[in-house]
C-alpha cells in the first residue's frame, strides 16, 4: 500500500535527519489521523508534492516565482488524492516547468516542510504539508512559463540567497551539498528516466 510505503520513507528520512525528529512525528500523526490527507478537500491542511529540480551540472536549480505567494520557491503544488507524492512532485515538475523526461535521482524523502498558505478568493488559510524529492534534467532544455508563475529561473545554487531567504529553501541547499545525501544518492540501486 503507498501510505505504508510513505510512512516508511518518512522513518528513514527520520534515521537520516534526526535533528528533524519532531516535524517527522507530525507529518506520521497526520498521516495516521485522517483517511485521505492527500485531498484539498481537506481544507485546514494537506499534503502535497514538490521538486528540487537541478539541472545537469548540478549548479542550478529551477525555481518558480509563484504567481499566488509572490516568492521564489521550488517546483511543486498539491496531491489531488494522489498517495504517491514521488509521481505527485514529477508532475508538478512536469507541469511547471514543461520540461520532459526528467531523472529522479533518488525516490528517498529529500525534505520536508510546513508552510502557511494564507486566505484567497477562492479558499481559506490553511497548512501544506510538503514532502521533496529530487530530479534532474536531461538537456539544457529551455523551461516553459505555466499560469501559476511570474516566473522560471535557473538560480546558481550559490547565489540562492538574492532570489530567497526562506529557511526551507537555504535548508534544501544545504542537503543538497551534505555528505548525507550523497551518500543515498550513491547507495541507490538504480535510476529512472520519465517521460511525461
Amino acid at each position: 500500500e503507498v501510505i505504508m510505503l510513505l510512512m516508511e520513507a518518512l522513518k528513514r528520512y527520520q534515521q537520516r535527519f534526526p535533528h528533524e525528529d519532531k516535524k517527522v512525528e507530525t507529518f506520521l500523526h497526520f498521516l495516521k489521523q485522517h483517511p485521505n490527507p492527500f485531498d484539498r478537500s481537506l481544507s485546514v491542511w494537506h499534503f502535497t508534492g514538490s521538486a528540487w529540480l537541478i539541472n545537469q551540472t548540478k549548479t542550478h536549480v529551477l525555481l518558480t516565482l509563484h504567481k499566488k505567494l509572490n516568492k521564489w520557491l521550488q517546483l511543486g503544488g498539491h496531491a489531488d488524492g494522489n498517495s504517491d507524492l514521488h509521481s505527485v512532485a514529477l508532475r508538478e515538475a512536469h507541469e511547471e516547468s514543461g520540461i520532459s523526461p526528467l531523472r529522479s535521482l533518488s525516490e528517498e524523502i529529500f525534505d520536508l516542510d510546513i508552510h502557511r498558505i494564507p486566505e484567497n478568493s477562492k479558499e481559506p488559510a490553511h497548512l501544506h504539508y510538503d514532502v521533496s524529492f529530487v530530479f534532474q534534467t536531461v538537456d539544457s532544455e529551455i523551461p516553459v512559463l505555466s499560469e501559476e508563475s511570474h516566473s522560471l529561473e535557473w538560480v546558481d545554487m550559490m547565489k540562492l540567497e538574492s532570489y530567497t531567504q526562506e529557511s526551507s529553501m537555504l535548508r534544501m541547499r544545504s542537503k543538497w551539498e551534505s555528505f548525507e545525501w550523497e551518500a543515498i544518492l550513491f547507495l541507490e540501486s538504480s535510476y529512472g528516466w520519465f517521460l511525461l
